[in-house]
């Protein structure tokens, strides 16, 4: 799978490199300074580098942890957001990571000790008011789990602080960590889903909706707390049967009872991010739809976005109560 790795040397004996480098002992070494040097440079191929992408073992230095954009969230006033990995192993045609990121390289951060003081720090000061903590948002938090060991040790940590709360986000079945141990009440194994024509159209290398839906399934069985992420919602002229097809998809198979939380958004891309992936994409006819710019986000209109909303709050409301049900408006 990985046939490059780029090494920073400062992190060349920790022991997160080396077992990554044993995982993989034919794929070349590399040393280099900083992550910045392969990853930054302008003028790179994104779609021919995805197609076989290298990956990069690096330190993160600051911003470990960070305050989640206005408008994202499952219920707390104290949102936070980390990345342990940047870029991801799908191939989402919507994702904004390939107008954000000059390289399709996969970045890994393998000093997660840092990671895990900064978050013990930010719950310490919030010892009165639960904050949430997401992973996810600039990867896939479990598509290479095994690659990157990033779920062992990261519950093993709100283990020990359970007034805070981790979402883990995913499109992965790569679930095999989570059922080989006791799940935790304060970690929310959160799928994301588009309906099923839309995933085949959209999200390359993505798992099947059956595939993830056993998933989530097994996970709820052994006592997980299950997120539904429908974010963001993708029009298309059938969106109605579809979404209401996904929904009643999903809820055959899960209780309402095992259900956390779940989260819709209307899609979204800065503008610069936007014109960056039609230029890799010309020919995708979701970027031919019923878009517009308002500031700086490309979006739906305001009308057909919140039409959207209104018909599938209803139509969960029918599977979950409204408690439950959020709107990330970042």
């Amino acid at each position: 799978m990985i046939e490059t790795i780029y090494i920073e040397r400062n992190v060349l004996d920790h022991a997160r490199t080396r077992e990554i480098c044993e995982r993989f002992p034919d794929a070349r070494k590399i040393g280099c300074d900083r992550y910045t040097e392969i990853f930054n440079p302008k003028a790179q191929n994104f779609r021919l580098q995805k197609r076989k992408p290298s990956l990069i073992l690096a330190e993160k230095f600051k911003n470990l942890v960070l305050p989640a954009p206005p408008g994202y969230g499952i219920g707390s006033q104290n949102n936070y957001y980390f990345s342990h990995m940047l870029n991801c192993l799908y191939d989402c045609r919507y994702c904004f990571l390939q107008g954000m990121y000059q390289s399709a390289h996969y970045v890994l951060f393998v000093n997660y000790e840092d990671f895990h003081k900064e978050i013990r720090e930010i719950a310490a000061r919030k010892s009165c008011i639960q904050p949430h903590f997401f992973s996810g948002y600039d990867c896939d938090s479990l598509a290479m789990d095994p690659v990157t060991g990033f779920s062992g040790p990261f519950l093993d940590l709100f283990s020990e602080i359970p007034h805070a709360l981790l979402e883990i986000r995913t499109k992965s079945t790569q679930v095999r960590s989570l059922l080989n141990r006791e799940p935790i009440a304060n970690c929310v194994v959160a799928f994301s889903f588009t309906p099923e024509p839309v995933s085949r159209a959209l999200e390359h290398k993505v798992p099947s909706i059956e595939r993830r839906i056993n998933a989530l399934s097994r996970l709820s069985a052994h006592g997980w707390p299950i997120g539904l992420r429908f974010d963001p919602m993708i029009y298309e002229d059938n969106y109605r049967s579809n979404y209401q097809e996904l929904f009643d998809r999903i809820f055959s198979v899960v209780n309402e009872k095992a259900i956390h939380s779940v989260s819709l958004g209307g899609f979204r891309l800065p503008g610069s991010f936007f014109r960056k992936i039609k230029r890799l994409y010309p020919r995708e006819k979701m970027f031919a739809g019923p878009l517009e710019l308002k500031g700086n986000l490309v979006s739906y209109k305001p009308v057909l976005e919140a039409e959207m909303s209104l018909f599938c709050t209803e139509a969960l409301m029918n599977h979950v109560p409204q408690h439950k049900v959020f709107h990330c408006n970042s």
